[in-house]
């Protein structure tokens, strides 16, 4: 074990917290850990870990198997078995007897599974919860007729409660009391990650030839924005007030893991055989932006995204052989037919008719009523996104609401090497075109007459 792994090894804290860089090893530590106390005749516990999905819960599972055997530990075959909550709920548990009697469970991410439960817990990936407050709420008393708590997790935005806590350890005195791990990228790196890592790399992989400093530049420059990468890698949380929508809203809005959400085309053309409602948007790039593409089905007022398609670099007779036909299947689409757009816009018209293929050109007046409703749809629980789909989270992450020296409210972000957050875009565009009642984005001049009249699809009164 490296360093900091050991450190957190041995660490007998009732409670213990790590903020940590991504994929630096200490899920795998943290098995070795619970594997060890379980394989001691004294142990008198049973261990809870709550995974952030049944994905790493499995993986969990693997590396606890991994070094039951290297310990020689007289672990028994991993089964499952049914957990009832006090209210009446069933949750599934993978399960690792031991000689000792006392098993080890690793749950998914639901917490009422190890509600009035008692011994160690560990909850993994803490952030990534849909609500990790009530998730400690439930963890916190599991210890109280002994065990331990252990909380790991990379940052998921400011104002989530992993970055509550932490700001209460080092900012008000660290009043529950827990002992406190950091590890960034380059603390693991000092502490000879890189060594552990390129053990693991075929021949001739590039990274073999990297010292310290190449590797840390390298993910630097993989990362999709420096938030990004201070987030996920140097444990500083994103900050959610300047961003138009925090990570709490899109974490609670996304499949589940290895749901099977994305469509083919054959996918598509029995959904609309069935009379299902699929609209799109579409937001035209050509060299430095992205063209994107999302499919969304409407289902009893909620949205399912469907597919994603990004192009770059391709041409717009190319573009259209691959878009029309998922376009063809849809009710109704919305194309920005700003700039490089209006030709695509108007072909597409010519091919699908106006009102299946609506332009939308694009002001500030016009984007400020596209973006209300996506934050909408997140804020009521009204749309499912991929869950593992970090591109499409990235572009939404990066919309900026601005108010210029004027006065006027401006919806920016920052370019970067996948486009100007043009998924975002074409996600806004497809909302408005699921709107039942069609109206057309107005431009601005248009604006203060439809502020008055609540029945237009896109209009919504701002607070100042």
């Amino acid at each position: 074990m490296l360093g900091y792994q050991d450190r957190w090894i041995r660490d007998e804290s009732l409670m213990k917290l790590m903020e940590k860089g991504r994929r630096i090893g200490v899920s795998y530590c943290s098995a070795y850990e619970d594997v060890r106390r379980h394989a001691k005749a004294t142990n008198t516990l049973q261990t809870w870990v709550s995974s952030r999905d049944e994905l790493t819960a499995r993986q969990y599972v693997r590396d606890c198997i991994g070094f039951a055997r290297l310990l020689h530990v007289a672990a028994g075959d991993v089964g499952e078995a049914v957990l009832i909550d006090d209210k009446g709920n069933k949750h599934s548990a993978h399960v690792i007897p031991f000689a000792n009697g006392f098993p080890l469970h690793s749950l998914s991410s639901n917490p009422d599974a190890f509600a009035g439960r008692g011994g160690y817990v560990k909850l993994d990936e803490f952030a990534l919860r849909q609500d990790p407050g009530m998730v400690y709420g439930i963890a916190g008393p599991t210890i109280d007729w002994g065990g331990k708590l252990g909380i790991i997790s990379t940052h998921r935005g400011s104002h989530n409660y992993f970055n509550t806590l932490i700001r209460e350890i080092v900012e008000k005195g660290n009043p529950k009391r827990f002992s406190h791990h950091r590890v960034t990228l380059e603390d693991a790196l000092n502490e000879g990650l890189l060594y552990k890592l390129q053990t693991k790399f075929a021949d001739g992989d590039p990274r073999l030839d990297m010292d310290e400093a190449d590797y840390f530049n390298y993910q630097r420059s993989r990362a999709r924005d420096e938030e990004t990468f201070q987030q996920e890698y140097m444990c500083v949380p994103a900050d959610d007030a300047s961003a138009f929508i925090e990570y709490a809203l899109l974490d609670q809005c996304r499949y589940a893991a290895g749901e099977e959400w994305e469509w083919s085309l054959a996918d598509a053309e029995a959904a609309r055989a069935r009379g299902a409602e699929i609209y799109y948007g579409l937001d035209i790039g050509r060299v430095s932006d992205l063209t994107s593409l999302v499919i969304l089905e409407k289902v009893a007022g909620r949205y399912y995204v469907r597919k994603r398609i990004d192009l770059k670099k391709v041409s717009f007779s190319d573009q259209e052989a691959r878009l029309y036909p998922w376009m063809a299947l849809c009710r109704r689409g919305c194309i920005d037919k700003t700039g490089l757009g209006m030709q695509f816009a108007e072909r597409a018209a010519q091919r699908f008719g106006a009102s299946r293929a609506e332009g939308v050109t694009f002001t500030p007046a016009v984007k400020e009523d596209l973006a209300y409703p996506v934050r909408s749809a997140f804020e009521d629980g009204a749309i499912l996104i991929g869950f593992d789909d970090d591109e499409l989270v990235g572009d939404i992450r990066a919309i900026r609401k601005e108010t210029t020296a004027s006065g006027n409210v401006r919806f920016a972000a920052d370019r970067g090497e996948g486009g100007h957050a043009d998924r975002f875009w074409a996600l806004a565009l497809a909302i408005h075109a699921g709107k039942s009642s069609g109206t057309p984005v107005l431009p601005r001049p248009f604006r203060r007459i439809t502020n008055l009249f609540r029945g237009n699809s896109l209009t919504r009164e701002v607070p100042a």
